[in-house]
């Protein structure tokens, strides 16, 4: 098998969860797109250099670093999003269709308020079902660094839920 088919069986299958990565990350299709787009160039330069058993991981780990890459050049750190910038819709999976829509709609909304470190590690074990050790090598960050961002993120979301139902209820 040549190179480019080598790297297109390897890579080909990770290319949905890494699109979502990126769009959650970057906030907007386009510049998903643009990263993907970079991420992949990467990862054809490097291939030669893959000795690892977790292709899954390794791709989402030059996307997540193209992220922040295109996130530094393009924001100054520090910047505030205000919310309507924020939103990010999610990819649902056919059985996510089935939730309320109002309901769904208003967990993408915190999960795209969520911090960005928060916010991948969520993506990542949450939608797309990487284990702590495949995030912790996506992220570059030891497991519980990966266990901390996790449960900082859930209990900030269980957080500002709770806060909107008793706003609904009005309580």
């Amino acid at each position: 098998m040549s190179r480019q088919g080598e790297f297109e069986s390897a890579i080909g299958p990770h290319l949905r969860p890494a699109y979502n990565l990126a769009r959650w990350l970057t906030h907007d299709a386009d510049d998903a797109e643009d990263v993907l787009q970079e991420a992949m160039v990467r990862a054809f330069r490097h291939f030669d250099s893959f000795r690892g058993a977790n292709p899954r991981a390794w791709f989402l780990a030059i996307v997540r670093n193209a992220c922040w890459s295109w996130m530094a050049k393009k924001r100054p750190p520090h910047e505030e999003l205000d919310e309507e910038s924020a939103i990010v819709p999610l990819q649902r999976a056919p059985e996510a269709e089935l939730l309320r829509a109002d309901q769904a709609s208003r967990i993408q909304d915190e999960v795209a308020l969520l911090r960005p470190e928060f916010r991948e590690v969520f993506l990542l074990r949450e939608v797309e079902g990487l284990s702590y050790k495949e995030i912790a090598e996506v992220a570059g960050v030891p497991i519980g660094t990966v266990m901390s961002r996790l449960s900082r993120a859930r209990r900030e979301l269980q957080q500002r839920l709770a806060g909107l139902a008793m706003k609904a209820s009005g309580s």
